[in-house]
Order: C-alpha cells, then sequence, then structure tokens
C-alpha cells in the first residue's frame, strides 16, 4: 500500500500540499481499516459527530504541517 502518493512529499505549492494531506489522512484510515466495507459502515456514526470531524481535521493539519516543513514553507525556489 502506498501511503505517500508519488514516495514524495514535495508538492509545488501549498494548494497541491494540502491536497496531499487530505489524501495522505485517508490511505492512512485506510491502512488502520483495510475493509472497506467497514469503514462505510461507520460512516454515518463519525460523519455526524463534531469531535470525530474535528478529529480528522487535526490529522490532516499535521500531514499538513509535515509536508509544509518539507517544502521548506514553499519559499520561492526561483
Amino acid at each position: 500500500m502506498e501511503l505517500v502518493p508519488g514516495n514524495t512529499l514535495i508538492t509545488a505549492t501549498p494548494q497541491e500540499g494540502r491536497e496531499l494531506a487530505i489524501a495522505m489522512a485517508r490511505k492512512t484510515i485506510g491502512a488502520i481499516q483495510p475493509d472497506a466495507d467497514v469503514r462505510k459502515k461507520l460512516r454515518p456514526d463519525y460523519a455526524n459527530n463534531a469531535d470525530s470531524l474535528t478529529h480528522a481535521g487535526h490529522v490532516v493539519a499535521i500531514e499538513f504541517a509535515t509536508i509544509a516543513a518539507a517544502n521548506d514553507y514553499w519559499r520561492d525556489r526561483a
């Protein structure tokens, strides 16, 4: 299972970094619970729970912080 799409944290822009963070968070959930049917069954529970959604956002934020640091916060490379 490829947990880091493209095997790199380097992105051209913060937008791409944020998209990568979301993709990585989703892949992490898939790695933790590989059964798609179980994830589908659980979705209504967390999709309507503010704490669960906040925790999911936190996971994305941590992934994004890691990606931003790897990209040296998108300093001008020109």
